[in-house]
């Protein structure tokens, strides 16, 4: 009986069947967005259903757009609800476990009307309540339902014998459906259905667009060279298919850029927490305890609170792996043909900042299966070289071709390998090339030359002096010098490019850079086949000091007399305020051993007072007395002539520290 109420209720959740679009354009685009449009023709009365997984959801609400086409309007659009299975089924006023007894269903559904068809008879009546009856040796288990009759009675129904079951309230229906659409809804994790649903009341067309998270299109290369200035490039996309379904006869396009692209949570339902709120008679009043009072009223304090918002830092994709870009000439070499055989290739156009290639013919691929997909096949502006760099830690240059985009189509970034005289010579990594633009591509190792460097600096060269009110400036500069020695072992000439960092506050002398990055400098040297050359590199860096004059001491203005690099005029304007500071110097020092000369006679006279107030209080002594007084008289003299002579030569120092305050501040060099 179980399985009759499980069938019933089966049939009676199924819904009327939705047409299903099939996929007619895919977009791939680099950032992990794929475009997808839909479209198909829709019989009278038939609503459209789009299946996506769970993860797409939030890009589709993000982006469908939808056309129709034959008289109708769409008006509406429903889909299946993330809300959890359990929250959902929280909702009923019932729940079907697992091998659930139909007793135990039936039994939470008291009270509701209810029609059992028995073998010769058909009862209808309401649930009062349902059993299982353990059953005996005699008698087995029975499953019971009590039913209130119309006329007031109370019958107990076997439900074994019960042909069917039916409830008369479409109420009652309609939950028991929407029960078991949540439970195969949550069955199907992966799958999440969208309805369209229209108000045409005949046959439409109808296309949908939308974008869902889809792997990046890769691009790969193959460069043939042939030794002339314009080798094969062809290119190949690789795509892949993991929507699970198949890509039949659908139109492709590729997209090279990187619009911006981001998630926003739109499926998921948003629960908002909400305050409680109350009105002040709707509470119990509680009881209110008065502290006592000890003294004044307490004043009250304010607490301040700061929310402080946080700012998130987006990231950036990781770099590319890094790409040596470099340039050599080669002598013309005979080779096979090694192009593919392409029935044809894409069109190219621009899309503003971005660049589409447009495959010419439908492209089938299966679900979960991957393509390598021909999107150019065409000759382009190339030479080959050498490059060479000190951060690659060989001695070796690389050798390598110098692409320029002469196929007027955007060349996307990817893998490339190098053919050359009919075998594989290579490969590389080239980032994406605007039209018009060019990249140097490193592919193998030269053995057959070596360059070495030898480094030498020269320090403290006197670039720039000034003098302006008190206020002498010095520029000076350190040299270094780099020298690139290229040893060519092969009998053939060979062109090398010599990379060389860009360095802050240096700046280059004399060489000319043929062309330069944002972090290095190229320069392009011809050697010839069995030969050497050597690549000076000169750099400088300016340094700039700014001293006050006045604290400069004579040995240092004379020291920057004599430096040779200071011109003629800069010189005799600097000699003179070199020997005024000399001389004042000469009579700072004067005046300071006067100053030292003064203090020894000073303590020497107190030693002689100290001892002739001694030996008057003894008798005998008055000639030692006389002798005292006599030296402490001709100290005296000494001190007067002293001081005469460092009073002097204070005002000599006044005068020419004058001379250097007024010289300093009006020299100007």
């Amino acid at each position: 009986m179980l399985r009759r109420l499980t069938a019933w209720l089966l049939a009676a959740a199924l819904a009327a069947p939705a047409a299903e679009l099939p996929v007619r354009k895919v977009v791939l685009y680099k950032h992990g967005i794929g475009f997808f449009e839909r479209a198909g023709r829709i019989a009278a009365g038939e609503a459209a259903r789009l299946d996506f997984k769970a993860a797409e959801m939030d890009d589709v609400l993000k982006s469908l757009t939808i056309q129709e086409r034959g008289g109708g309007r769409v008006s509406a659009v429903r889909y299946d609800s993330s809300e959890p299975l359990d929250r959902k089924l929280r909702e009923f006023p019932f729940a079907l476990g697992n091998a659930q007894p139909l007793p135990t269903i039936l039994d939470q559904l008291k009270g509701a009307r209810i029609e059992l068809r028995l073998a010769a008879d058909r009862v209808e009546g309401t649930i009062v309540g349902a059993r299982i009856s353990p059953g005996s040796e005699r008698q087995p288990e029975r499953q019971e339902l009590i039913l209130l009759l119309d006329s007031g009675d109370l019958r107990a129904v076997d439900l074994g014998a019960a042909t069917s079951i039916r409830f008369p309230d479409p109420r009652v229906q309609e939950q028991f459906r929407d029960y078991l659409a949540a439970l195969n809804q949550g069955r199907n994790r992966e799958r999440r259905g969208v309805v369209i649903e229209s108000s045409a009341t005949g046959p439409r067309d109808l296309v949908a667009d939308y974008v869902i998270p889809m792997p990046a299109w890769k691009s790969s290369y193959r460069l043939v060279l042939d030794g002339g200035p314009e080798p094969l490039l062809e290119g190949w996309a690789i795509v892949d298919n993991t929507t699970g379904e198949d890509w039949t006869g659908v139109g492709l396009s590729l997209v090279s850029g990187l619009p911006v692209s981001f998630i926003t949570r739109l499926y998921e339902p948003r629960y908002i927490t909400r305050p409680g709120a109350e009105l002040a008679q709707d509470r119990a009043q509680r009881p209110v305890v008065h502290a006592g009072t000890i003294g004044g009223a307490e004043g009250q304090r304010d607490e301040v609170r700061q929310n402080a918002a946080k700012a998130l830092a987006a990231a950036a994709p990781p770099p590319p792996p890094r790409v040596f870009y470099e340039k050599v000439s080669a002598a013309r070499e005979e080779r096979a043909d090694l192009s593919s055989s392409l029935a044809s290739t894409a069109t190219g156009r621009e899309l503003g900042d971005l660049f589409e290639y447009r495959i010419p013919n439908p492209v089938t691929i299966r679900k979960n299966e991957s393509a390598m997909i021909p999107f150019l096949q065409q000759k382009v502006k190339g030479r080959k070289l050498l490059i060479y760099s000190e951060s690659h830690g060989s001695p070796h240059p690389l050798a390598a071709v110098e692409v320029s985009n002469s196929s007027g189509k955007t060349l996307d970034g990817g893998a490339i390998t190098v053919l050359d005289s009919g075998a594989y010579a290579g490969e590389a990594l080239i980032e994406t090339v605007k039209a018009g633009d060019k990249r140097l591509i490193s592919y193998a190792v030269d053995l057959g030359s070596r360059i070495t460097t030898a480094f030498d600096s020269q320090s403290n060269l006197l670039r720039e002096f000034r003098f302006r009110r008190g206020i002498l400036t010095l520029r000076s500069a350190i040299r270094e010098i780099k020298t690139f020695t290229i040893r060519n072992v092969d009998a053939r000439p060979k062109t090398v490019i010599v990379e060389v960092p860009v360095r802050r506050d240096y700046r280059l002398i004399g060489a000319t850079p043929t062309e330069t990055t944002t972090n290095t400098r190229r320069f392009e040297v011809l050697v010839a086949a069995s030969a050497t050359e050597k690549l000076p590199i000169t750099e400088e860096r300016i340094l700039e000091n700014s001293i006050q004059v006045s604290s400069l001491t004579p040995d240092v203005l004379i020291s920057y007399v004599q430096n040779r690099n200071l011109d003629d005029a800069a010189r005799k304007k600097l000699e003179p305020l070199a020997q005024l500071k000399q001389q004042l110097a000469s009579v700072q020092n004067e005046v300071q051993r006067l100053d030292k000369e003064i203090r020894a006679l000073f303590e020497d006279q107190g030693r002689l007072r100290s001892n002739i107030s001694s030996l008057n209080s003894v008798s005998g002594q008055q000639q030692r007395v006389q002798e005292y007084a006599q030296r402490l008289a001709g100290q005296e003299s000494q001190l007067a002539s002293l001081r005469d002579r460092k009073a002097e030569l204070e005002r000599k120092q006044v005068a020419l520290e004058q001379q250097v305050n007024t010289m300093i501040e009006t020299l100007e060099i």
